[in-house]
Formats: structure tokens, sequence, C-alpha cells
């Protein structure tokens, strides 16, 4: 059997699992538009902007259900179905704001030159990811990448632990980062390190009580961030 090229045991294995919205792109004034689209298109008052930052993360019909809890299950089907055909508009014409943060393209460059492999588990679709990490060419970078689509959506910790053993790592080698307390959930409950990011859509104060081991303000930070705690040995 062919030896992955970073495993020796000098370099054991480890690896940094990325949320998309909020932590690597910000996406959030089409997320928003597109679900203003939506309620819009049923007649119904848009939710406000603070209220769709909030779910960002959540697989979307889960979102959405939290969104329009006075309302049925049926209902929550036809806005599902609403935001993604104004989604797939979007993308057709053009008009998705999809910019990465500040920072993010040299942070991967630098954790992989540290010899860290690279992962994302995001509330996106598979067909939404793969759309962005073409977009970007980033789609190599990634040796695990995780949907809501097959597996249960954040904070439970399928979409992570399906990460790690994707990657042959294990979770005292893995660090989890993203902007929600949905994603530093994940990483708690797969019992791996979980840094929040200041940049995103919950607040500082949130991420540390969801139970962040650390919090970083920019991506030039991430790096030593990660090497300080994980040094340390287990979460």
């Amino acid at each position: 059997m062919e030896e992955h090229p970073l495993s020796s045991d000098s370099a054991p294995l480890r690896l940094a699992v990325f949320d998309v919205d909020g932590t690597l792109i910000d996406s959030q004034k089409s997320i928003v538009g597109a679900m203003a689209e939506a309620w819009r298109a049923l007649g119904m008052e848009p939710p406000t902007h603070e209220a769709v930052l909030r779910i960002v993360g959540l697989p979307l019909l889960e979102g959405i259900g939290l969104l329009a809890a006075g309302h049925p299950p049926e209902r929550h089907a036809a806005l599902r179905e609403q935001y993604s055909s104004s989604w797939t508009r979007m993308r057709a014409e053009g008009l998705l704001c999809e910019d990465t943060f500040p920072g993010a393209f040299e942070a991967l460059d630098a954790l992989e030159e540290q010899g860290w492999l690279l992962g994302v588990a995001t509330g996106k679709s598979r067909r939404g990811l793969d759309s962005l990490l073409d977009k970007y060419d980033l789609a190599s970078r990634f040796v695990t990448l995780q949907t809501s689509d097959n597996h249960r959506g954040k904070p439970h910790p399928e979409m992570l632990e399906h990460a790690i053993a994707e990657a042959g790592t294990d979770p005292a080698s893995t660090v989890m980062i993203g902007d929600t307390t949905f994603d530093i959930e994940m990483g708690r409950n797969a019992g791996t390190f979980a840094i929040g990011v200041e940049w995103g859509y919950h607040s500082t104060e949130e991420l540390w009580k969801a139970g962040a081991h650390a919090v970083i303000k920019d991506f030039a930070e991430l790096p030593r961030t990660i090497a300080n705690l994980t040094e340390g040995g287990r979460p």
C-alpha cells in the first residue's frame, strides 16, 4: 500500500478543517438577498439581515425552519426551493458575492508549508461548495470535503468525524476553524481543537462561550495560534 506523503514518525498527520461561509468566504450579501427573494416569492415579509446571519452554517432546511418557526413544514420546504432557485439564478447571472476574506489563501499556504492537511466542513450543499472551489481553483487544496447533504449538520460532530476518518488523522491532531457557535460546538463534540474567527457571523463573546480554544482577529494569526494550541497535546 502506498504511504501518504506526509506520514512518518517525525511528521504525524495533522488536519485543519475550515468552515466556508463567514470563515473563508464572505457570502452574506448573497445569502441574505436569496432569503429575501424566497420569502417575497411566497408573499412573506423577509427575515432581517441579522436573523439570517444567525442561521448561516446550519443545513438549509433547518435554518429556514428556525427563521419561519411559525409556519408548517411544507412552507419551510417551499422556502428552501425558492431559496435554491434564487441562488441558482444569481450564480447563472454572475451576481453572487462570494469574496474571500483577506489573508485566507496565505493562511492555507502557511499551514500546508507546516505540513497540515486541509479540509472543509460546511452547511453548504456539495453543489454549491464545488462551484465555489472551482471559482477559486481550491479543490486540490483540500483532502476532505464534508457537507450536510449526506451527514447530520452542525453542531453534530458527524461531518468532522468523517473528515478525520478520510484524512487518516485523529481528534487530538485536528483543528476546526469557523465563525459560528455551530462550528465551535461541532469541534468540541468531536473532541478536536476549535478556533473561532472574529470576522464572521457570530460574535467573539459567543464563540468563547461555545467553548473556543482560541479566537483570532485575522488570518495572519492562524498558523501560530494552531501551533501554540496543538503543541500542548490533546484538546
